[in-house]
């Protein structure tokens, strides 16, 4: 499933489970980044000491810090050689509830637990030197939706320029669900 490109996977990823360091989450919301081919990709110019990760085999976490401050989280997808990856954005505990109130304290609703990248990340337990752990296992792993799930998209969040426009659908999620983030265009956009 996940050796192909972010746009064919992210849409697919909804509903999914992943869990992690006694946690598991229902994901709610993605977005695809189609590494050399996409501005807003971390990967679009190429193979770096961070983005190494996203070159490399399908079903691995690509985990970087965000902003001086956050830990954020992708899926890589796509044959190894091929940057592609699916940014987890949102999802909803379903599993180790207490766990993931302990880790989000500052949560005032069980729908904020994991509602963003790094409130995400932080409710799994995922650290930046978790970059490459498959999703095969322990400590993390990924199970498919057991039914397709409605599905809808549209621009990425907070990316300005051509990869972040409304020609560039790549943010799917679960329609109506409490624990999607509010879309904000970018200041830059």
């Amino acid at each position: 499933m996940l050796a192909r490109p972010a746009d064919e996977v992210a849409p697919l990823l909804l509903g999914a489970t992943l869990t992690g360091r006694g946690v598991t989450v229902r994901l709610t919301e993605v977005e695809a980044y189609l590494g050399q081919r996409d501005p807003g990709s971390h990967a679009f110019r190429g193979v770096t000491p961070r983005t190494r990760t996203m070159f490399g085999e399908p079903g691995h976490l690509y985990v970087y810090f965000s902003y001086g401050m956050h830990v954020c989280a992708n899926i890589v997808c796509s044959p190894a050689g091929e940057a592609s990856a699916v940014l987890l954005r949102a999802g909803e505990v379903v599993d180790g509830l207490d766990l993931a109130r302990e880790r989000r304290p500052t949560a005032r609703v069980d729908a904020e637990l994991a509602r963003g990248p790094a409130r995400l990340t932080r409710a799994l337990g995922i650290a930046l030197d978790d970059d490459t752990a498959p999703l095969d296992g322990a400590p993390f792993a990924l199970e498919p939706a057991s039914a397709s799930v409605l599905s809808v998209s549209g621009p990425r969040v907070g990316v300005s320029g051509p990869g972040g426009t409304d020609a560039f659908p790549l943010r799917f999620w679960i329609p109506g669900d409490p624990t999607v983030s509010v879309y904000r265009r970018s200041p830059r956009g």
